[in-house]
Order: C-alpha cells, then structure tokens, then sequence
C-alpha cells in the first residue's frame, strides 16, 4: 500500500483534465506556456457532439490530455498515461511489443489472445482497433489522447465495458505549422542508447480548400537491458521502428469538410526479457531465478518480433441546418511475427512462435444536432468487420515435444444508437440513450494439443481444424443521465449504463480435455454500471473533479492462465464469475502562483465475486475459497501528483521545471492470484529551456527515477516440464531508470 503520507494530499490532486486539442495557441498574456497549457480549456470529442464539448460540462469521468500536455509531461508512449489518471492500468502485455493490456476500474485482461476481445476499447482517429496488436507505441503526432472510465456501450459499442481510450493524431492545417525532435535517452549504464527524430508539416495546398501533413518518426534503441548468458552479460531489448503519417483535408464550403488519414508503422526487434522469479507455490526457476524487484534475467532465446500495420481513414462532416452529419470510415491491416523464450531460463524448454495477421474495415454514420430549442439528438449507424489469422508454434523440451495450430476468425458486427439530451430547465438535463447491436463470429480452431510433432500453419492453410463454432447474438445497451447545475461553477451528474462484452472462442487450445477446457464457445460478459460525480472550477481557472461508481459484472470473460507439465502453460477463456466493483476517484488542477501549477488524482477501487461458477483457484472446487480471491488486474490505489514550476530567464526565453510522483497498488495477475503484478512507485522529472521566442525547447528529462520494476504479466511455469525442472515464473520486464535530453523546434 502507498505510504500513508499520500493520502493526506489525494484530493488535492490531479491531471484528468489538461486540455486536449484547444492549445495550438495556449499562451496567454501574463502567463507561461506550459503552464498555461495545463489550465487552458478542455475540449473532447467523447460525446460524439459536433465540434466537441468543454470536458468540464461532459457528463462523463474522463481524463484528457493534448499535444501541450504530452510534451510537458514528457509521454513518450500513451501507456504512460495510466499513471497520470486514477484507476486505470494502460501497459504493454510485454510478451510481444506493441500488444495492448488495458485495465479500467478492475476491468481488464491479461491475454495476447487476439480472439478475446478488449474489456477497454481503443479507437484511434474515430476507428475501433479490433485487436490490441500495435496499439501500444511511441507518442507522436498526437493531438489528443482521451480516457474514458467506465462502461461507454451507446455512442461507441460492444467491447468498452471497462471504458475506452480515443487516440487522435494531428490534423492538417490552414496555416503553415511544423514540429521536428530529435531524442537521445539512456539507462546510464552503458547500455541502453535509444535515439529518435520525428518531424511533422502541416500546412495549406489551397488557400481556404485544401490542406495537407506529412509526419516521419524513426527511433533506434540499442537495448536498455542486459542479458545475463553464462559468465557474461550483453545488451537486450534492441528495437527499430519507423512511421509515416500523412494527412488531406478538403473544405470546398463552409458546410462540407473531408478529412483523410493514412498510417504506415513499422517495428521489430528483440523478444521479451523474460524474467523468472519465485512463483505463487514457492517454486523458484530451477536454472535462474532472480529477485522480482530487479531487472535480472538469464534466456538462451533472445527471440524477436515484427509488427506492420497500415490504417487508412476518411471523416466527413456535413452541416445540414439544425446538425452536422458525420461519416467515419476505415480499413487497417496488422501484421506480426514473434518468437518468446516463455520458460524465462538458459535452457531451451518452451520457446513459442506466433504469427497474427488480421484486417478490418469500419464505418459510423451518425447525426449531432438540436430537434428543438431543448433537444439535441445524437444518433447513428456502425458497420464493423474483420478477419483474424493467429498461428502458434512451440517447442518444448529443446524440440522432443512441438505443438501446432491457432485459428481463423470472420466476425460482423452492425449497430444503431441514440442518445438524446432534453433540457427541462437551464440547469437540468436528462439524458436518455440506447443501443442495438448484433455480433457474428465464425471460427476454425486447430487445437495445439491436437497436432504434436505433426508441422502445420494456420495462415498456410495446411492444419487441419478439429473444432468449428458460431456465435450470434445481438443485445440492447441503454444509458441514462441526468445532469444538474448547481451554479455556473458547480455541475454534477449521474449515470446508469450498460455494456457487452461479445463471446466467442480460443485461438489458443492447448487443453487435451475439451469437453471441460476447450477452445468454447464462451459467453457476453454484461455490465451494469451506475456513475455519481460532480465538476467544478472553484478558483477562476483551477479545476476539481469527483466521481464514484458501482458496478455489477454478469458472467465475467477471464483468461484463466495456468502452468502444465505437458504444455508448459495451458489458457483457458472461461466465464468464470460474477462481481461488483466499487470505488471513487478524484483529480484537479490547481494554480499556486503565477507559472506555478499543482496537478493529480487519486483512485481507490474495491471489487468482489459475488458469485463464482468456474474453480479459479485449482483445488477442485468450487465454494467461498474462490469467492475470497482478488479480482485479477484490479488495483486498490492509484495515486499522482505533479508540480510544474515556469520562470523567465532574461535575454533567453522561460524554463520550466516539473516533477511529478506516482503510485499504483500491487494487483493479482493470475485468477488463482498466484501470480501478481508489482506495485509501481515512480518518479519522473524534467527541466526545459524555452528559447527562439518559444520556437525551440532544449530539455532534460529523467523517466522511472526511483527505477521502479514493472513487469508486464506474471505467468507461473510447473515445476516440471516433462521431466524437466522448470518452476518459476515468464515475467517481461519493462524499462527501468532513463535519462534523455531532447531538442524541438517548431512553431
């Protein structure tokens, strides 16, 4: 638990609110620019409202943060943004880079399965990303990342019932605007040299009609960590990864814009640093084991992974007198080959490949605008298909023992929404909405206990599947709000929602005992969410949020993950339970001084089975043994709090000097909770000279000071593979201590 010394500060706290794409002008006569732009107005597009809503008047808890907010905080990469927001977990699952592992409010999952849907929904530019693969890169080109805690099933579906993430990247612009960095970062130790540049124009091809982008971004990362091979110790965790971004707007009137995207992203480099630990039944790895609390590591398989991914999207934006039309269209393709050294040692005892390859194509037509003086109408159609290809490899027992298969998915999903705000008086809102959605999945599954020492490939077309399945099921999710202002400073809300998370099967069956443990189907997980919170603006431009929430989980979605001395790891997707989760959180924004500005939040959640139908912990029943385990990925407290101090520097510019501090509660990883997540306490510091008349930024900055040990799963291995010894744990480590100086010049 975090020191008792935090709490006494926890609502005095921040950061869920810096504003997320009104900044291109932040600076405001007589204040700092990177304070100023942690106070400046918030404007998000979570409401699906046409042009946006003041976050301070939606009637939601989220956290938002724009192009200004990223850079000031130094947010390389959008999961460090967890720790800037109450209650929510966004970390890489660590097995394969890039492969989302989100968790909101208790509700998360711990899978790189790419046929178990997110419990947090990621949309990026408007397009839902149906799987997590490729999700979890570097911060670039972003105009704003918005937060959304809690189920969102009427304006953006299926699949959000823990929230959702909105990832939106730059526009093109009607005036000539660029931005260029270069970065240098190192673990100071040697190793660990990661280098980047990025630069990104923007400006008009037709005066008034036509606008354009262009982005580039490189980085070259030497490998923050070393690998422990024999008597020596080497360099690990090399990566490349470039990205192009490129962007058209055309506005032929003032009625009628068409906004066109593309995205070309490219990475490989090393496997997990896979580490082994002590495990939850005290079995320590038989070939190394190391402390979980140090970034020890010892495999004889450094692995790789290769990730290509191309998105393609078109938004069109029609005023129609009373509304504005809107048309979000896209296709996406990802593509990704990995191999892991799963058994974390120095011997070859379970290494896996996978390939993923999936595409999908999206649209949603929808309509924002009054019916009346008092009623505004939000109303639409969503299209959402796509197709997976997952293949596995692997070998065991230095290649006695290889497992083959996978699966294919076809999967169609169509929705209509409504969401309608009828103002009764000028400070009461009432808010009713609803959804309508049909989810279709086909899939083949080639089971991995079906085809030992017998060589096929999924994406090859050349193993045989021995289960077909179906689901089909639509669902109805309504929302109802009620928003009442209090004073013009003062508002709050309250919420009840519902949301689904769609069923289906696993890719990954490596169980012999189908009838029991094979590949499903498994069944919708159903939330009930209800929400009370209030916002206010106490203090001119200083920002305080509340919000507490209660929810109830029907047929709970868990990938059970479980050791096995035949396959090494058996994951079984099962609907496992029932719960309700609790909790509050907290942040604001306040203004000390003059270019001084206190910011953070604070989160507690409190979540139980209230009813279990599946032996989460192994001893072969099914009673209040279960009930009494903690929920996996759900932890208890979350806290931060950052203070930004600006100065002016005579004949040069203004600094500004910022240090914030974070923590996150220790949570289980496993349903059996034999295994568990480290608690994360950091501290991250930078120091920016602002020169050129604003236009270059030279800064230094330290990320993770305290060197904090984050691990992104806790996979626990039998104590014997076969015949083998194993034990431990496949534990992939994140970066630890880095300092880095950066240079940027832009306009």
């Amino acid at each position: 638990m975090l020191y008792s010394g935090l709490s006494g500060f926890g609502l005095a706290v921040s950061l869920c609110a810096a504003p997320a794409f009104a900044q291109e002008d932040a600076q405001v006569a007589g204040r700092s620019r990177d304070t100023d732009a942690l106070l400046g107005e918030i404007v998000v597009t979570a409401t699906k409202q046409a042009g946006g809503t003041n976050a301070q008047r939606a009637p939601v808890a989220i956290s938002a943060f724009g192009e200004d907010q990223l850079r000031a905080m130094q947010i390389k990469d959008i999961s460090q943004i967890a720790f800037k927001a109450p209650n929510v977990s966004m970390d890489d699952v660590g097995t394969t880079k890039g492969v989302a592992n989100f968790s909101i409010r208790g509700l998360g999952v711990n899978s790189s399965i790419p046929s178990i849907d997110p419990a947090v929904g990621t949309f990026v530019d408007g397009i839902y990303q149906g799987i997590n693969g490729g999700v979890v890169f570097d911060a670039f080109d972003l105009k704003s990342v918005e937060v959304l805690r809690g189920p969102q099933g009427v304006l953006f579906g299926r699949n959000v019932t823990g929230g959702a993430v909105l990832v939106n990247t730059t526009d093109p612009s009607d005036t000539l605007k660029y931005d260029f960095k270069a970065s240098a970062t190192s673990g100071l130790r040697g190793t660990g040299g990661s280098y980047t540049v990025s630069g990104v124009v923007r400006g008009p091809l037709v005066k008034d009609v036509l606008s354009a982008k262009l982005g580039v971004y490189y980085n070259k990362d030497d490998g923050w960590f070393e690998r422990t091979v024999g008597a020596r110790k080497e360099d690990f965790g090399e990566s490349r990864t470039w990205l192009l971004r490129g962007g058209l707007k055309f506005t032929p009137s003032s009625d009628l814009s068409v906004l066109v995207k593309y995205e070309h992203g490219d990475s490989h480099g090393d496997g997990p640093a896979g580490q082994s630990h002590t495990n939850g039944d005290g079995v320590p790895g038989a070939w190394g084991n190391f402390s979980r609390d140090s970034f020890g590591f010892s495999i004889d398989e450094p692995g790789f992974y290769d990730s290509k991914w191309d998105q393609v999207s078109g938004e069109i934006n029609l005023d129609v007198g009373p509304g504005t039309i809107t048309n979000i269209a896209g296709y996406r393709r990802y593509k990704q080959e990995a191999l892991s050294d799963i058994d974390s040692s120095p011997r070859d005892l379970f290494h896996a490949n996978i390939d993923v390859k999936q595409h999908q194509f999206s649209d949603e037509l929808r309509f924002n605008g009054d019916v009346t003086d008092d009623i505004e109408l939000t109303t639409g159609f969503f299209y959402f298909t796509q197709k997976i290809y997952y293949n596995e490899h692997r070998r065991l027992l230095g290649g006695a023992r290889h497992q083959y298969g996978g699966g294919y998915q076809d999967q169609e999903t169509f929705g209509l929404f409504a969401n309608v705000d009828f103002k009764l008086t000028d400070a009461l809102t009432i808010s009713p909405g609803l959804r309508w959605s049909h989810e279709r999945k086909d899939d083949k599954i080639a089971s991995l206990s079906a085809n030992v020492n017998k060589p096929c490939d999924i994406i090859d077309g050349t193993c045989p599947y021995d289960f077909t399945g179906k689901v089909s099921k639509g669902s109805w999710s309504p929302r109802l709000g009620i928003q009442y202002e209090i004073s013009p400073t003062v508002r709050s809300y309250a919420n009840y929602a519902r949301a689904y998370r769609a069923g289906g099967f696993n890719f990954r069956n490596t169980a012999t005992d189908l009838a029991n443990f094979g590949p499903g189907p498994f069944r919708d997980e159903k939330v009930d969410s209800w929400e009370l919170g209030f916002k206010t603006e106490p203090f001119g431009r200083a920002r305080f949020n509340v919000a507490a929430f209660y929810m109830k989980i029907a047929d709970m979605q868990r990938e059970v993950n479980l050791s096995d001395p035949v396959s090494g790891v058996v994951q079984v997707i099962k609907n496992t339970a029932d719960a309700r989760i609790m909790g509050i959180e907290a942040d604001a924004t306040i203004p000390l001084a003059e270019g001084v500005v206190l910011e953070g939040s604070a989160g507690y959640t409190d979540g139980k089975y209230t009813n279990v139908i599946f032996d989460l912990n192994g001893d072969g029943l099914v009673n209040g043994a279960d009930k009494d385990l903690d929920i996996p990925r759900l932890a208890p407290f979350t806290a931060n709090i950052g203070l930004s101090v600006e100065r002016d520097l005579p004949a040069v510019g203004t600094t500004t000097l910022r240090v914030g501090y974070s923590h996150r509660d220790s949570s289980a990883y496993t349903d059996n909770n034999r295994g568990q997540l480290n608690a994360a306490d950091r501290i991250d510091a930078s120091l920016a000279f602002h020169v050129l008349d604003d236009r270059g930024t030279i800064t230094i900055f330290g990320q993770n000071l305290t060197n904090d040990v984050q691990i992104g799963g806790d996979t626990q291995l039998p104590a014997r593979l076969g015949p083998v010894p194993l034990g431990g744990t496949f534990s992939p480590l994140s970066k630890g201590r880095v300092f880095g100086v950066e240079l940027r010049f832009s306009n």
